[in-house]
């Protein structure tokens, strides 16, 4: 499925140079963060953000998440509805990592899997607890902290006349760079850019990387241009 025109599938993800060297903590809602979001940025650099969605009336739409560790969440743990869930075997997670991270190398295992599906379901509550103003369970918390510790895609500087290291990204590298993005996002708890689409019968949830950190809808070409038909009626009739 080909992806809109206006989805920019190189986005900047921000450092946040302002938080000393550490993890997400648990003391104060989020307290700390690494500095690892620069190159984490450089990692994934290349994968888009956002997906496209079915309506239960059967028309499809795009939702841009924001951020890529949502985008992985809402491969089903964002809701409790099974239709949801992507991720049925092995070979699920593969073509997903593959979609998003140019040089995964598509070895996916039954423990992968469910390594995948523990970080998905900590990245999903942690993301509506952020969209909620509330901080994430230090049970969350400690599950991002772990996969954040592994060893994600390292940088590289093009140019370079020999292979240094791996060409290919591991299941468990693309795992910790997720979290580690996620931290980084999460640990900018004073900017609220995860929210709630405005809609009152929408609970999407997404991270908002605009410069003016305004954004309401899920999507426009769905919440918002129904909120604003509907508006448009209120007024004719009250005319």
């Amino acid at each position: 499925q080909k992806l809109p025109d206006h989805v920019d599938r190189c986005r900047h993800r921000r450092a946040h140079p302002q938080f000393p060297a550490g993890v997400l903590g648990q003391s104060s809602g989020i307290a700390h963060v690494t500095d690892y979001i620069g190159y984490v940025a450089a990692s994934t650099a290349a994968a888009p953000t956002g997906q496209w969605f079915r309506s239960s009336d059967g028309t499809q739409w795009w939702f841009d998440s924001g951020s890529l560790s949502l985008d992985f969440a809402y491969t089903g743990a964002m809701s409790d509805n099974p239709a949801w869930e992507q991720l049925h075997a092995p070979a699920d997670l593969a073509t997903w990592l593959e979609q998003r991270f140019p040089a995964a190398d598509g070895i996916v295992s039954e423990g992968d899997l469910r390594d995948a599906l523990e970080l998905r379901g900590a990245l999903a509550r942690a993301a509506t607890s952020a969209s909620r103003g509330e901080a994430p369970a230090p049970v969350d918390v400690d599950i991002i902290n772990l996969f954040a510790a592994t060893p994600d895609i390292a940088p590289a500087l093009e140019g370079g006349t020999r292979q240094a290291g791996r060409s290919r990204v591991r299941t468990g590298q693309a795992l910790s760079a997720m979290a580690r993005e996620a931290i980084g996002l999460l640990a900018a708890v004073e900017e609220r850019r995860y929210r709630e689409c405005a809609a009152d019968d929408c609970q999407l949830v997404f991270h908002d990387e605009s410069r003016s950190n305004n954004r309401r809808w899920c999507s426009m070409l769905r919440c918002g241009n129904r909120t604003k038909v509907r508006n448009h009626r209120a007024r004719k009739a009250t005319a």
